[in-house]
C-alpha cells in the first residue's frame, strides 16, 4: 500500500511536470526585448529613481489603476509616483509574463506582480499582489508606456510569483 501511494505521487508529479512544459510559452526575439523593457522599468523605481522611472513614459501616456475613478496623463501619474517613492521602498517583487503581443513598434503585456513594499517612516513591509496590462510604444529603441491598466488585486501575495 505505500509504494502504491508513492508511485501515485511520482505519477502524479510527472503529469504535472509534463502538462507545465506543454503549455510553456516560447518567446519570440520581439517578446523577450519587449519583456526586458517591462522588467528594466520595474527595476528603476525599486532603487527609488523616479525620474528614471518617468523616462519610460512616453509623453502621450492615459493609463488607469485600480485605485483612479478615470485614466491619468503623465504628468498627474508622475505626482503619484514621486509621492509614493518619497513614503515607501520596495524590498522586492516578482513578475510573471502572461501575453506579449507586439507588431512593429507597438506592443502590450499582460503580466501578474507580487510586490513587498515598506513605509519609510515607520518601517512596516505591506505585500500586495496583482495584475497589469501595458501598452508599448517603441521610441529610439527604448519601449516606452502609452497606457497601462491594472493594479492591486489583493493586500497578500498570490500564488503566482515565480
Amino acid at each position: 500500500m505505500k509504494n502504491l501511494k508513492k508511485i501515485s505521487v511520482i505519477v502524479s508529479l510527472l503529469i504535472i511536470t509534463t502538462f507545465c512544459n506543454v503549455f510553456a510559452q516560447q518567446w519570440s526575439s520581439e517578446q523577450k526585448e519587449v519583456w526586458a523593457g517591462v522588467q528594466k522599468y520595474w527595476e528603476v523605481p525599486s532603487k527609488g529613481d523616479a525620474d528614471g522611472f518617468l523616462s519610460y513614459f512616453d509623453e502621450s501616456y492615459k493609463g488607469w489603476n485600480n485605485q483612479s475613478k478615470v485614466p491619468q496623463n503623465k504628468a498627474n501619474t508622475s505626482k503619484w509616483i514621486r509621492e509614493d517613492l518619497k513614503n515607501n521602498s520596495t524590498v522586492l517583487y516578482t513578475l510573471t509574463p502572461l501575453t506579449i503581443w507586439v507588431k512593429g513598434d507597438f506592443a502590450f503585456v499582460h503580466y501578474y506582480y507580487g510586490q513587498l513594499n515598506k513605509n519609510i517612516k515607520t518601517g512596516k513591509k505591506t505585500p500586495s499582489s496583482g495584475r497589469w496590462t501595458d501598452i508599448l510604444m517603441k521610441k529610439n529603441g527604448k519601449w516606452l508606456l502609452i497606457g497601462d491598466h491594472g493594479g492591486k488585486t489583493s493586500n497578500t501575495t498570490n500564488a503566482i510569483m515565480e
